[in-house]
């Protein structure tokens, strides 16, 4: 039962890691890419970081059906 506990713990850990990388590479992509091509508006750091943010939380949504599919 604790073995089972941990294991729920360290996936969730992982989500959040994985949450984390994925919006860091997101709003670093878009700066470089603002440096790079410059703009008025730092569009690219901008929609990089909502597109991270967005693929972030899919593979969350993802992470716990299938969490709650092994556990049905």
């Amino acid at each position: 039962m604790k073995n089972d506990q941990r294991n729920k713990y360290l996936q969730f850990v992982n989500i959040a890691f994985q949450m984390g990388i994925i919006i860091a590479a997101g709003v670093f992509s878009g700066i470089w890419l603002d440096e790079k091509y410059p703009n008025k508006y730092s569009a690219y750091t901008i929609g990089l970081s909502l597109l991270g943010v967005f693929i972030a939380l899919y593979q969350v949504y993802r992470s716990v059906k299938s969490m709650d599919e092994n556990d049905s």
